[in-house]
């Protein structure tokens, strides 16, 4: 045998061992949602720190199977996930939060990890990994072989470590989920048949069993989730995995975004933020129960209506007094909020410029500040003050009901004064999660706003235009605030000062410069006006026909 080929054979014995996971564990398989892809784990991560569960103290990730395929776009590619705990952590942790006797039919206390991973918005589904492979569905299942013959020699008190689930009176069934591939069901029932070696001695149960077991077969996909190298009607198979679906469902997702989607809501402005994307900033910035929350630019209150949902007291400001009015007392911010019978929020009529001659405390006051800052492409912003050098002052009876007059916020402005109040009034290890965009040329590590007194926990990035995005910041205070530093830290925001300001200033003028230089982008243009103009007539003749009815 020549040298080469003994390698390449010792390599393939090594990578074989590789894939078979950790004897005495439970190993999970996190399943995401192929959105928002550059959120995945920072949601996954903050919702763990969350419940006081640490990476590398807790849980150890395994690298899955044929990941150095795409090391440098991980995230951007597999949306798999491999985490590994001791079989009594959720006992253990379970243990701790309320006192109860470990069922010994039970490894673990599913309920428990259920309900702390299905927060995650991306999470698709948790499964109980039994075994995985790189090459093919086969090998998937010889793997699980292996690793059940490993597993039956290793007891942990009083129970083997699979054997709960082979009980006479354990319904299952097992489904196939082949990503992007057609097979007939005679090949489904040939991939069922390798697993015969399992002694499941329960009835199969097609509707609500009390196991399902799942095959999968990754394929490699692109940044969008659509097939690469696609061969006929199979495209490339990069992993396998086998494990036991835990929770109700396999897609966590289904149904919950939808219950509070935008368009169910009764009050929304043109800047309402989405509700996934809320409800995955409000991970991130590890809202829960009795948090105190807080949102400077609340807009109609999208941001906080997630926060309310996880139970947090909510506090909100807007310079515009319209939009916290609403349009009546059946559309306004309240009527959201008592559409989920969720407590209603403090709001203020507020500018948060000048935040510290509004309100008085110098303590500490918020958990979370979190917050969509408007930056000029769908909203402008405006502070308190006057466009002209000379003004009329306010006479003194006009004092108390007067509503100040507004002038443009300048973006940087924005920024600055929100990572300085963020510095000031969250508690130690509060977090501040906002919104910033960014088009091709902005530079995280030199162009994002930064404080000594808060630290960059994510910067996590959503693709909008060919060359516009923008980003979820989550930042974490780590040291206190000394009033006496004030203009040096206010000073120094910028770390390359006004040419990192200047990155997000006037973006929708930059727009219009990009799209100019677009081939046909004039007879476009006068296509789109004429089609506005032509819009408004009809709006015009639909209002005047409409009143002359009523007229008569």
């Amino acid at each position: 045998m020549s040298e080469t080929k003994q390698n390449n054979d010792e390599e393939s014995r090594n990578n074989k061992n590789k894939l078979l996971l950790p004897p005495s564990r439970q190993n999970l398989l996190i399943e995401f949602a192929h959105r928002h892809v550059d959120f995945l784990h920072a949601e996954l991560e903050s919702v763990l720190t969350m419940n006081e569960i640490k990476k590398d103290i807790d849980y150890k990730m395994i690298p899955l199977p044929n990941d150095d395929i795409d090391v440098t776009k991980r995230n951007k590619s597999r949306a798999f996930m491999i985490l590994s705990f001791s079989w009594n952590f959720w006992n253990d942790k379970s243990s701790k939060s309320k006192d109860t006797t470990n069922d010994t039919d039970n490894k673990t206390n599913d309920n428990d990890l259920v309900s702390i991973l299905s927060r995650c918005i991306l999470i698709r589904s948790v499964i109980e990994l039994w075994g995985m492979s790189n090459i093919s569905l086969k090998d998937c299942a010889s793997n699980v072989k292996k690793q059940y013959d490993i597993e039956k020699e290793i007891a942990i008190p009083n129970q083997k470590l699979l054997f709960p689930y082979f009980k006479q009176e354990q319904s299952w069934k097992l489904t196939i989920h082949t990503f992007g591939c057609k097979y007939t069901r005679e090949e489904h029932n040939g991939m069922r048949a390798d697993y015969a070696f399992l002694p499941f001695q329960g009835p199969v149960l097609m509707i609500d069993p009390n196991n399902e077991y799942i095959l999968i077969r990754e394929i490699e996909v692109n940044e969008t989730g659509s097939p690469i190298e696609v061969n006929e009607l199979k495209p490339k198979c990069i992993a396998t995995y086998f494990g036991r679906i835990l929770g109700s469902s396999r897609n966590w997702r289904q149904g919950r975004i939808e219950e509070i989607s935008l368009k169910r809501r009764s009050y929304l402005g043109p800047t309402s933020m989405d509700a996934e994307l809320s409800s995955i900033m409000c991970n991130i910035a590890q809202i829960k129960k009795n948090s105190f929350c807080f949102d400077p630019f609340v807009g109609t209150g999208s941001l906080l209506l997630s926060c309310g949902l996880y139970g947090a007291f909510c506090f909100g400001t807007d310079i515009d007094i319209r939009i916290l009015k609403g349009k009546g007392i059946h559309e306004n911010i309240f009527t959201n909020f008592d559409q989920y019978n969720l407590p209603r929020p403090e709001l203020v009529r507020s500018d948060n410029s000048i935040y510290h001659r509004h309100f008085r405390s110098h303590l500490p006051l918020f958990d979370a500040i979190i917050c969509d800052p408007p930056y000029g492409i769908r909203a402008g912003a405006r502070q308190s003050g006057s466009r002209y050098e000379s003004f009329t002052p306010i006479a003194d009876e006009h004092r108390y009901d007067h509503i100040a007059q507004t002038r443009p916020y300048p973006v940087s402005d924005v920024m600055k004064d929100l990572l300085d109040l963020a510095a000031d009034k969250l508690k130690m290890n509060g977090k501040l999660v906002y919104i910033i965009p960014s088009m091709n040329d902005f530079d995280i590590n030199t162009d994002l706003p930064q404080h000594p007194c808060l630290n960059l926990t994510y910067c996590c990035y959503q693709p909008l235009q060919t060359n516009l995005g923008r980003s979820v910041v989550c930042m974490e205070k780590i040291a206190e605030y000394d009033e006496t530093q004030r203009h040096y830290y206010r000073d120094n925001i910028w770390k390359n000062g006004v040419d990192s300001a200047e990155k997000i200033i006037n973006l929708r003028e930059r727009l219009v410069e990009e799209a100019r230089k677009r081939p046909g982008y004039v007879e476009k243009a006068e296509y789109r006006k004429k089609k506005r103009r032509q819009l408004k007539d009809e709006r015009k003749k639909l209002k005047s026909s409409s009143l002359s009815k009523s007229s008569n």
